[in-house]
């Protein structure tokens, strides 16, 4: 072979390599017209091996440049000719190599972007619907409404034939005890669909959305210009203590409620008369407001007023003469229309959880008051796990009540124990007893000498005697026993025929997202003091078995009178108007709403 041939042979291997440095860019070129975003990522990734197959090609062209320089004259212009399309196919490369940079930096930024989208998706907590929450509160309700039939039931057949009662004990306990078990499988839903957290948010928002505006109301800029309710307490009973502390503490949080609807500064009108002690209202805690006490004004009148009267002066309890359209529309067991549904959905009892927003207000206490707290504590060694028993005798007995012993409210406190036990816990058994007998104590450490009683039975003989009752030392009393029921207490046993009881039940529920299931009354529902009614709704239709219990229709409306805690109730049926029994598990409690002042300008930052 010449030398000629041999320089065209190597000219010809050399332009092979060209070729294919040219298909290695056109098949770049394909990539990027034609990959979709999936491609694009992949592209990415072998970025810099790429870079290195094109770092070696561009050394073997330069390797060939450099010999065929030094070839002879003759095949100089194919040289040039070769370089030529040498450069051009470079600076396609470079260009190419520019486009690939700025695809690798738009994908790294919408890489970026989406993982940030992803990590924030993951913070939305979703809510659960109205109707789950609605159904999962419903069954464990009527699981317990199933227990109190089936266990009246086979208390009936144990005293109405006596060699029944060995075989109605054993069925008895078999109940007791699958009873027990499907409640908290129940009540564990709560915390394993996924919404525990929504429920803790949610009531977070509203509770400080419902703390501001009352904050709002309280402290006005200028208290001269102000719209103020003045509160009066007016008791029209033969005698002083026909209305204690709790009877006055839920007509003041009456008062404040009207204030909030009608968007009005509440004021204490005759301090003395409330007697929270004898050194006012402030003396144990903070003032109801930082701004405005002046009871002053430019056009006063008594409740209802208008929309232009300044101070209106409002006399609770309303007296019972006074026409129903002058009692206010706001009184519990009634709910704001623009919180209604959102409360109904966080909470098992909506009225309770209100009203409880407003007592949790009222009962900020001073700091004199926390250290007073913080030592008793220490004094009697408070600790949890505990149970909070109220027990009211005394003058209770004599009309508003029955007597329960003390076994009564102890078989439910088991029962708490031993619900307990079958999640594996055993606890100290501890009771924190609250009680006007002192008495009480040493029964309890005598019959539960397994149970740890935790309490001052000094306060006892306090709230005993109706002379000391109303002293500053036991009015404090009374504010410790309750703050401790409420506060510190994981469930309460005791008769909602007592104001204080219901009080510790509702501050309960000021706390946490919802604790309507966390107590047992010997006795009644619960109710507000001065409550127009409260409606339960039919949503089964009921057929009577007798002449004590009434026909249901479905949407029948019951004004209740109270649940026997044996499968039924009793109430009014609003279509036949007849008071009689009812099964419990027909109905649902009736949500009632009313408009309130909204305050479309006092917001809280929402949680997505």
């Amino acid at each position: 072979m010449t030398k000629k041939n041999t320089y065209h042979c190597k000219i010809n291997v050399f332009i092979d390599l060209l070729i294919i440095l040219q298909l290695f860019c056109n098949s770049r070129t394909v990539m990027k017209s034609t990959m979709n975003f999936m491609k694009i990522t992949q592209c990415y990734n072998r970025f810099w091996k790429r870079i290195f197959m094109f770092s070696v090609l561009v050394w073997v062209v330069l390797f060939y440049v450099t010999f065929y320089f030094n070839c002879e004259k003759p095949f100089d212009d194919d040289l040039e000719q070769t370089l030529a399309i040498s450069h051009q196919l470079l600076v396609e490369e470079h260009r190419t190599n520019i486009e690939l940079t700025e695809i690798r930096n738009d994908l790294s930024q919408k890489l970026r972007f989406n993982e940030k989208k992803m990590k924030n998706k993951k913070k939305i907590i979703y809510p659960p619907s109205e109707e789950y929450e609605l159904l999962r509160r419903r069954i464990y309700s009527n699981t317990k409404e199933v227990w109190y039939y089936v266990s009246s039931t086979l208390r009936s057949l144990a005293n109405e034939f006596d060699d029944l009662k060995p075989k109605v004990s054993d069925v008895k306990i078999m109940v007791d005890e699958h009873y027990r078990s499907l409640l908290r499988d129940v009540a564990k839903l709560a915390d394993v669909d996924g919404y525990s957290q929504w429920r803790w948010k949610e009531f977070r928002s509203l509770s400080r959305l419902v703390e501001k505006r009352i904050r709002h109301t309280q402290n006005p800029p200028d208290c001269s210009k102000a719209k103020k309710l003045l509160c009066n307490l007016f008791i029209n009973c033969p005698h002083k203590n026909c209305c204690g502390y709790g009877c006055r503490v839920h007509h003041f949080v009456k008062c404040l409620i009207v204030a909030y609807a009608t968007e009005r500064t509440m004021i204490i009108d005759n301090p003395k008369k409330w007697e929270f002690t004898s050194r006012g209202f402030e003396n144990v805690f903070l003032p109801l407001s930082d701004t405005c006490t002046s009871k002053n004004g430019e056009t006063v009148s008594p409740w209802p007023g208008n929309e232009t009267t300044q101070v209106i002066n409002y006399i609770v309890p309303t007296p019972e003469s006074t026409p129903k359209q002058f009692h206010p529309p706001y009184i519990p067991v009634v709910l704001p229309e623009d919180l209604a549904g959102r409360i109904n959905i966080l909470h098992g009892d909506p009225a309770v959880w209100w009203i409880g927003q407003f007592f949790k207000y009222i009962f900020r206490p001073q700091p004199s008051t926390t250290i007073a707290f913080n030592e008793f504590a220490k004094r009697v060694h408070f600790q949890k796990p505990i149970v909070g028993l109220h027990i009211r005798r005394t003058d209770k007995l004599i009309k508003e009540a029955s007597l329960h012993r003390l076994e009564e409210y102890m078989y439910h406190v088991e029962e708490y124990y031993k619900l307990k036990e079958l999640d594996g816990v055993y606890d100290t058994k501890r009771i924190y007893l609250a009680t006007d007998e002192p008495t009480l104590f040493d029964e309890a450490r005598l019959k539960y000498p397994e149970y740890d009683i935790i309490g001052d039975p000094e306060i006892s003989k306090s709230a005993a005697s109706l002379r000391k009752r109303e002293l500053d030392d036991s009015i404090m009393d009374i504010i410790t026993d309750v703050y401790f029921l409420s506060h510190h207490c994981d469930y309460l046993v005791c008769t909602f025929s007592s104001n204080v009881c219901r009080l510790s039940y509702e501050i309960m529920n000021s706390l946490q997202p919802d604790a309507s299931a966390k107590f047992t009354s010997l006795d009644d529902t619960f109710y507000f003091s001065g409550q127009v009614h409260r409606l339960n709704v039919a949503i089964i239709s009921h057929k009577s078995e007798g002449p004590e219990e009434m026909d249901l229709e479905v949407g029948d409306e019951i004004e209740v009178a109270g649940n026997h805690w044996d499968g039924y109730s009793k109430g009014t049926n609003l279509r036949t108007k007849k008071t009689l029994l009812y099964p419990t598990f027909k109905v649902t409690t009736k949500i009632e709403a009313f408009p309130f002042a909204s305050y479309p300008n006092i917001t809280i930052n929402t949680w997505t």
